[in-house]
């Protein structure tokens, strides 16, 4: 059986040209079970969306009959789709897409499992939203047997990717795979030929924390440790990295040890990597669990970076930050509060497809 990469496909990196974005309408399901909070992630993904628009087409995915109420807090311009729908992350249910030197499109449709099985997750329709997408697109469409999502890798666009252990060699996703067995796969998916692993995510991002007080995800939502939350390329050779800088947050001994993981590591052409921290949000809790606020969570997209934003002094740092690493893209911060609350950020609700000429 033909894989991406031998066929000549490979994942372009987050800031090569896009097509259009991806997002999926958040519906009454176990993430917002809550009427009020349900109101208020539709705000939130509206507004992810309207910022996206301003450099890039978007298309949303509804669940059935759910379509004319987005487009009344999307506004005009975004398209919608209808389909059947379980929860409302699209860079983890939706495809990974590819591109071929000839113009070809194509796209990776992962096996998705509700984030490891988790209690609260449904994954009956979500696990076909993928090909869905794909098609959609008219791209060419590679089924992949390895549990993964799109949060869980990020790639520089010249052969390295960026994995976590406790994603894809984690039990609730892989049983039984070995790291050899899961970089190939990746390799021969995504069209990446290293591997950098860091061994864990941020601890909001579990059900519960290792240790202390408080505890980990709201409501046990969190994906066991994507790495899109942690570190992301910026260019090649160049990594943003979330750094709790307050030794009371769980996360400073974690970030302490992804930032030194990276900062040793060398990229597929070998080239060291340079790290550019990024301080965490000065608040260490939110609703009672300890924050995973983040703004590596961030999505580019045509002329754009669109950033998470708290409501915090720490806000403007890190838009700074960014200004820098992409003079030539404007920075848009949006609230991301509501989404965190459901267990992800700005990055985990939008999924690129690349341009393809």
């Amino acid at each position: 059986m033909s894989t991406p990469a031998a066929d000549g496909f490979r994942m372009p990196p987050e800031w090569a040209p896009h097509e259009r974005t991806w997002m999926a309408w958040p519906g009454p399901n176990p993430t917002f079970a809550d009427p009020d909070d349900l109101a208020l992630s539709r705000i939130a993904w509206a507004s992810v969306a309207r910022a996206v628009l301003r450099f890039e087409p978007v298309t949303v995915v509804c669940g059935p009959g759910q379509a004319a109420q987005a487009e009344a807090l999307l506004g005009p311009g975004v398209d919608t789709v209808e389909r059947e729908l379980d929860d409302a992350w699209m860079r983890d249910t939706g495809p990974t897409f590819l591109t071929h030197p000839s113009g070809e499109l194509a796209a990776v449709d992962w096996t998705f499992n509700g984030w490891g099985a988790q209690s609260w997750a449904r994954w009956e329709h979500d696990a076909k939203i993928a090909g869905h997408v794909s098609d959609l697109a008219g791209a060419r469409t590679y089924a992949s047997r390895l549990v993964n999502e799109g949060g869980a890798i990020h790639v520089d666009g010249e052969g390295t990717v960026l994995l976590t252990e406790t994603v894809q060699l984690g039990p609730e996703r892989n049983p039984g795979w070995t790291r050899e067995q899961v970089e190939a796969e990746i390799h021969a998916h995504l069209g990446t030929r290293k591997a950098i692993w860091l061994p864990r995510g941020l601890t909001g991002d579990y059900p519960a924390a290792p240790s202390g007080r408080p505890g980990g995800s709201p409501g046990g939502f969190g994906t066991l440790g994507h790495v899109d939350i942690v570190a992301a390329f910026a260019r090649p050779g160049v990594v943003v990295a979330h750094h709790q800088p307050d030794p009371a947050h769980p996360d400073h001994e974690v970030t302490r040890e992804t930032v030194g993981i990276l900062r040793s590591a060398t990229d597929a052409r070998g080239r060291p990597l340079e790290v550019v921290e990024v301080a965490a949000p000065t608040v260490l809790e939110a609703d009672g669990h300890w924050a995973d606020y983040s703004y590596i969570n961030h999505y580019l997209c045509n002329g754009g970076v669109v950033l998470c934003a708290f409501g915090d002094p720490r806000d403007e740092l890190a838009a700074g930050v960014f200004r820098r690493l992409f003079p030539e893209r404007t920075v848009v911060p949006v609230d991301a509060r509501a989404i965190f609350a459901g267990g992800g950020g700005i990055h985990c609700i939008t999924q690129q497809q690349p341009r393809t000429r």
